[in-house]
């Protein structure tokens, strides 16, 4: 509870991705000094179909394009190799779930100008009522930017560049994976990571849902009952995002305030 308070705190008090790093780093750290963990837990083994030299190299490849990507994008101001840029760190830089990565994606394109705050937030609505990873909200994102490239090839663009980290990172840790699961000082380490994960799911939550939804009391109650809907009455996302947009539209349009 202790590491998921402070890491909330530590991403709200510095929004950037390299403190979502940190957090994340420093709770490992602190997993393996504090957290014990029982004897070598038994896996199935997992079939290898990628070499230990094949892994390196596309962690290589990973790492090699998240320091090359932004330097290429600073060197030649081309608008395509600036969206391939932002969402492949965006999607490199994530860790814990998808929630994580909207205010890495908000920083990217809100205050660019690329997509408004009002587009963004309702693609994230949008996208929560859709089965699927919300990383497919990059598509969305794409999609919807102000200047070319825009609609279906830059909602093509920006999916292919926020998935491809996930795709790189799983070829090359794959041969090594079967080892790590087996280590306490792993095990350690990922309980304290997901600690902070929760953490960063609250700030999430927060900035820039919370702070951008929620204005007035009226639309705290809308979210009450919508949050009762989805956990409680079980009923559809698709339903429920529906009846809260046409809610915030009636309580908009005839200005309803509790």
């Amino acid at each position: 509870v202790s590491i998921m308070a402070a890491a909330a705190c530590i991403v709200l008090a510095w929004p950037s991705a390299l403190a979502q790093v940190g957090v994340i780093v420093a709770a490992g750290a602190l997993g393996v000094l504090f957290f014990k963990v029982g004897g070598d837990a038994v896996h199935e083994p997992l079939p290898m179909t990628v070499g230990r030299r094949a892994g390196s190299v596309w962690l290589a490849l990973f790492v090699a394009l998240l320091v090359a990507l932004p330097l290429l994008a600073q060197a030649w101001p081309e608008r395509t190799l600036a969206l391939i840029d932002a969402f492949y760190r965006a999607g490199s830089l994530v860790f814990g779930g998808g929630h994580v990565v909207l205010p890495l994606l908000q920083a990217e394109v809100v205050p660019t100008g690329w997509v408004s705050k009002e587009s963004f937030l309702a693609g994230y609505g949008a996208a929560q009522a859709v089965p699927g990873p919300l990383f497919t909200f990059a598509a969305f994102l794409g999609a919807s930017m102000n200047e070319a490239p825009s609609g279906w090839l830059g909602g093509a663009i920006c999916l292919v560049a926020v998935f491809v980290p996930s795709f790189l990172l799983v070829c090359g840790a794959l041969p090594f994976w079967e080892q790590l699961r087996r280590s306490q000082h792993t095990q350690a380490a990922l309980a304290g990571v997901n600690a902070a994960v929760v953490g960063l799911l609250l700030a999430a939550l927060y900035q820039p849902v919370w702070t951008s939804a929620i204005r007035q009391p009226a639309d705290f109650g809308l979210a009450l009952v919508a949050l009762v809907a989805l956990m409680f009455w079980k009923l559809p996302p698709t339903l429920v995002v529906v009846g809260s947009a046409v809610a915030g539209w009636l309580l908009s349009r005839f200005a309803i305030a509790v």
